[in-house]
């Protein structure tokens, strides 16, 4: 997949519009098998944790999104509105912990293992032995070349866990991460229920993006395909409070104007 890492804040001006009480940025066409879809981020405020998805989806997208529109995600929303969340406070790190946490390498995609609280939660999840093993293959796997190994061993349960970034552009993550969602697929539907809004619950970034769940209605669509339609990460990755991005199908119709944020790297 193309990497698409910006600088700052994806929210240009020049690409804003408004719906009534809707806030939100031309994200840009991107193809998909022949297929032109343009996205929409929608503005929203910061989303606290036990916030109520259903209502929020009333408020910024009903409004908003038309017939054969999809939308797609942010899984930090929906763990912060399950409260499933883990904060600093609450945790204590060992000395191995902070022994192992120096070993770590910073990736495009994220700090990884060099935050010891990161680390010590993947330790309190799996166990230390689990994740002991998982280092010495991960460091066996790059020697031949093959990455993800490490988090292939501990699942998608650490590989979801967002947060405790001393970086990033909202303080509540600085001390607290959250987790992947609970019965993604069930939040989908639960959602369509009561909105009519087929959905996808992602984890995307800059380098990649994962289909975590998907209303049922999307079934016949495979997850490689839906997450295409996002692969540039039109969510970004900043301070955009942007995480419901519509997805509109306007196959032969004109797009509206945008004026792309030029990627660091291509």
């Amino acid at each position: 997949m193309v990497k698409y890492l910006y600088e700052g804040n994806l929210n240009e001006e020049v690409n804003h519009r408004q719906l009534g009480e809707i806030e939100y940025y031309i994200r840009g066409t991107i193809e998909v098998d022949g297929r032109t879809y343009e996205r929409y981020g929608i503005k929203t405020h910061f989303i606290e944790v036990g916030e109520d998805y259903i209502e929020l989806m009333k408020r910024y997208v009903v409004p908003f999104i038309q017939e054969g529109d999809m939308l797609s995600v942010s899984e930090k929303v929906i763990a912060m509105c399950q409260k499933n969340v883990v904060r600093m406070e609450d945790m204590k790190l060992s000395w191995f912990t902070r022994f192992m946490s120096k070993f770590g390498k910073k990736t495009d995609s994220g700090i990884g293992i060099t935050e010891p609280y990161k680390l010590q939660l993947m330790i309190d999840m799996k166990g230390l032995p689990k994740v002991i093993f998982a280092g010495i293959a991960g460091v066996f796997g790059k020697l031949i070349g093959k990455r993800g190994v490490f988090y292939a061993i501990l699942g998608e349960e650490c590989a979801g866990i967002d947060g405790f970034y001393a970086h990033s552009a909202f303080d509540t993550y600085h001390t607290m991460a959250t987790l992947i969602p609970r019965e993604p697929k069930k939040v989908c539907n639960e959602i369509y229920a009561a909105c009519q809004i087929p959905m996808m619950i992602v984890d995307a970034n800059d380098i990649s993006v994962e289909v975590l769940g998907k209303s049922d209605v999307l079934d016949a669509i495979p997850d490689e395909k839906l997450a295409a339609r996002i692969q540039d990460n039109p969510a970004g990755q900043d301070n955009e409070l942007t995480p419901f991005i519509v997805i509109r199908d306007i196959t032969g119709k004109e797009p509206e104007p945008f004026v792309p944020k030029k990627p660091k790297e291509a």
